[in-house]
Formats: C-alpha cells, sequence, structure tokens
C-alpha cells in the first residue's frame, strides 16, 4: 500500500503544481502584455515641474557656496569655480534666463550680486592691475582681456543685465569687452574669427559663442545694427568652414593648412554652435522688423532646424548624447545634452520647431541630465576643458570631472527652459509613449470624431 500511496500522492502533487504554473504563466489571453513596464536606463516620462525646479535648485544652492562673491585681501575670494571666466559668463545668462522662467529671483541675484562686484572690482583693482598683471588673475581678464575666452561669454551676460537694470559701471566693462571682440581678436582675411593655436589660422567652433552672441546683445543694447549684423555675417564664415552638410554638424576643428579638413564632432563645441543661433535668434526678435534683419533671421534659423535635425538623429537611448555626437563607442556626456536640452526645448518654446516632433526628446534628455545631479547639487559627467585633436582617441578618453564648471550653466539653462516647456505644451503619456499635443488632454479614451477632425485621437 505504501508504494502506491507515494505514486498517488506524487500523481497529485505533480497535477497540483501544474496547475499552479498554469495559473501564473503569463501569456497573451490572461496579460495585456504591451502594459508591462520596460527596464529605462534612466527615468522615462513627464517630469514634474516641481522637480524639475527641485533639480535645479540643488545646484543653485551648491553654486552659492562654491562660488562666494566677496572679496579677501582686496582681491576677489577664490572658490571652486571662477567667477570671471567664460564658463560662468554661461552661467550667470541661465542665472538670468532661470529667473524669468521659474519666477524665483535668488537666481538673478545669484547672477546679479556677481556681476555687480566684478565691475566695481575693475574699478577698485585697476591701478593696482596696471603695474602688476599677476596681482589678480580673475580681473586681469576683464581689465586685459587677451581672448575670446576671456570675454565674450561675461559681456553677453553684462548685456543681458545692463538691458534689464542699467549701470554706467555695466558700461564700462561691456565696452572693454566688447572692443577686444570687434577690434582686437585675431582674425582671417574674410573676418572670421581664428587662433594660432594649435596651428596657424585655425577656426574653433568654441568661438562661435565665445565671439558672437555678445555682437549681437551688444547691438540690441546700444541700437547698433551693425554689430547685430556682424554676428550673423561670423554665423555664415562659421557654416563655410565648419558646417558638414550630410550630417548636419558641425566639425570642431578648421586648420588653413590642413587637405582634405577632418571633422570630429566633438559634443560641447556642437553645443556652442547651436546655443549661439538660440542667442543671436532672441537678439534679432528684439531688434525690429527690418528686411535685413528678416533675411538674417531666416538664415539663422534655417542653420538651426539643421541642426536640431543632425542633432536628434544621434541622442542615445538613455537620452544622452556622445562625447563625439556619431561614435557611439564614445562617452555620455553631460554638458552637451544639457546645452541641447535647453536649446531644443527653447525652440520649442519660442515656435521655431513642432513639440509634436522633438518634445518628447527633449524631456527623455532631461530626464539623463538630471540623474547627473548629486545631492548636493554638483553635477557630474562633465568633460574637462577640452583642445582640439584630429583623432578619435583625444576625444573618447578626455577626463570628466563634477569640478568641471562647463556643466553648470548648462544644467540651469536646461531645467529652466524644461519647466517653460511644461507650462506651454500639452505633453501626455498615451501607451506608455511620451506624446505632445496641441491642446490640452484630459481623458485617455478616444475622442476623435468626424465631426471634429481637429480632436486629439488618445489611447
Amino acid at each position: 500500500m505504501k508504494p502506491l500511496l507515494t505514486i498517488t500522492l506524487a500523481i497529485a502533487l505533480t497535477a497540483l503544481c501544474t496547475n499552479i504554473h498554469a495559473q501564473k504563466e503569463i501569456n497573451d489571453q490572461n496579460t495585456p502584455l504591451h502594459l508591462m513596464q520596460p527596464q529605462y536606463d534612466t527615468p522615462y516620462g513627464i517630469p514634474e515641474e516641481k522637480d524639475v525646479k527641485a533639480t535645479i535648485d540643488r545646484v543653485l544652492s551648491y553654486l552659492e557656496q562654491a562660488m562666494p562673491a566677496t572679496v579677501v585681501d582686496g582681491r576677489l575670494a577664490k572658490g571652486s569655480f571662477r567667477l570671471t571666466s567664460y564658463e560662468a559668463g554661461v552661467l550667470y545668462a541661465a542665472m538670468l534666463n532661470a529667473a524669468t522662467s521659474t519666477g524665483d529671483e535668488r537666481y538673478a541675484t545669484f547672477a546679479k550680486k556677481r556681476l555687480e562686484l566684478i565691475s566695481k572690482q575693475a574699478e577698485s583693482e585697476a591701478k593696482a592691475l596696471e603695474k602688476d598683471r599677476e596681482y589678480d588673475t580673475q580681473m586681469r581678464m576683464v581689465l586685459y582681456p587677451g581672448a575670446l575666452d576671456d570675454c565674450g561669454a561675461m559681456a553677453a551676460a553684462y548685456c543681458r543685465l545692463n538691458m534689464m537694470k542699467p549701470s554706467k559701471a555695466y558700461n564700462a566693462v561691456i565696452n572693454r569687452y566688447v572692443d577686444f571682440v570687434r577690434n582686437k581678436q585675431y582674425r582671417l582675411p574674410d573676418g572670421i574669427f581664428a587662433r594660432h593655436r594649435p596651428h596657424r589660422n585655425t577656426v574653433w567652433l568654441d568661438d562661435m559663442y565665445m565671439g558672437v552672441p555678445c555682437m549681437a546683445w551688444y547691438g540690441v543694447m546700444t541700437s547698433d545694427n551693425t554689430a547685430i549684423h556682424d554676428a550673423v555675417k561670423q554665423i555664415k564664415l562659421f557654416k563655410e568652414r565648419m558646417w558638414v552638410p550630410e550630417k548636419k554638424l558641425f566639425r570642431h576643428g578648421w586648420v588653413e593648412s590642413m587637405t582634405p579638413h577632418p571633422a570630429y564632432h566633438w559634443g560641447r563645441a556642437n553645443g556652442w554652435g547651436i546655443l549661439t543661433m538660440c542667442e543671436v535668434l532672441d537678439a534679432l526678435a528684439k531688434n525690429g522688423n527690418t528686411a535685413e534683419t528678416e533675411k538674417d533671421r531666416e538664415f539663422v534659423l534655417d542653420l538651426l532646424r539643421q541642426h536640431i535635425e543632425g542633432l536628434s538623429a544621434l541622442q542615445d537611448k538613455t537620452g544622452f548624447w556622445h562625447q563625439l555626437l556619431d561614435r557611439h563607442d564614445t562617452y555620455l556626456e553631460t554638458s552637451c545634452t544639457a546645452i541641447y536640452t535647453y536649446c531644443m526645448a527653447h525652440a520649442i518654446n519660442e515656435g521655431w520647431i513642432d513639440a509634436q516632433t522633438y518634445g518628447a526628446q527633449v524631456l527623455l534628455a532631461w530626464q539623463a541630465c538630471q540623474t547627473k545631479v548629486k545631492a548636493q547639487g554638483q553635477v557630474e559627467g562633465t568633460c574637462v576643458g577640452t583642445g582640439m585633436g584630429f583623432e578619435p582617441a583625444f576625444y573618447a578618453y578626455r577626463p570628466v570631472h563634477a569640478m568641471a564648471a562647463h556643466g553648470y550653466g548648462p544644467m540651469i539653462w536646461a531645467g529652466s527652459e524644461v519647466i517653460r516647456m511644461l507650462r506651454s505644451t500639452n505633453p501626455k503619456m498615451n501607451d506608455s509613449a511620451i506624446q505632445f499635443y496641441r491642446t490640452k488632454q484630459n481623458t485617455n479614451k478616444p475622442i476623435f470624431t468626424e465631426d471634429n477632425p481637429d480632436t486629439e485621437i488618445l489611447w
């Protein structure tokens, strides 16, 4: 009897287990498989405005401590980041933008306090620096700029602030900066900005941002149409040498003596290019509606749209872009991703590109960016300052560091413009995907009718 009982129990247990297994099996009959949650590498979906604001607030709080607006022993205090670098100029412009987008005056206060301090120090340290250029290396860049990096981005930020709060002290700094950009910076015979580094007569895409927006904003501030038109002329000259039409990207460097001209599409340099176009379009919008202004606008807008098309095709599945944009074996980089996030969001907000086409990519990019902001507000994953190379290893192995100042302004700019985009567009999850609609959607049921063909379709 015992063997028979054992066999009977075994058969019963096998049947029970088979039945339980059949009940737990996931299949097309018992489970809506399309509703299963994917395992995304970065968060996916539509962020809450409060969460975006909380992220950039952490960055602001960190920078308030890392960039003290104080004087020690007669010189600017040395924090974790310089107050007078081009990275700082980008940051100040981003802070002023964030104040407008978020309504939070702390961002504007951050920029104003430091720019006001710099202008005051320029007056108080002028005699000391005249005798000893090493007296204060930060202020030397203000009083004796020697490169576009010293003055262009800072001048653009000062112009923005001066249009908000005019000051003679600001004017003195601005005029010194802009004089260098317009009259002293080395150029090639056709007028394009150039350097003798790493070779004689080298054009850097970085200099598009370092020299062009400040001329455009200076033109708006002073009603100098020549300055604005010269800014657009520079963009045209950069397009002639740096634009690679089949990829709709810019090369990082162009050396006169090279044949042919190599094309390495460094992420942040392309960021400076697209940011320049956004800045110039903003300036042109404030310059009145003349035939010349409209012609300039059409040129810049067309190039911007082409560039966005080229960039959008290369976004990684994580939401980031790569250090070398078209080489996916190079690392994912924060600063260029943040710049593209801002520029694409800004282009949507200004009506230059379609939210339905590009809005989801912007949100994916922002979700990637915010993963790089540490709890205390440091920004990780940013490529350090970079020269120019002509083989992929140079770019692929450039270090990244949380103290690379290049990531902070773009992060503030990106978050503040995404907030503006969330307010002005209509994103909604539909069938597990981010979609943008032309009208606000209040239901997840199909609401399309033949009588109202403009109504959106939701499933």
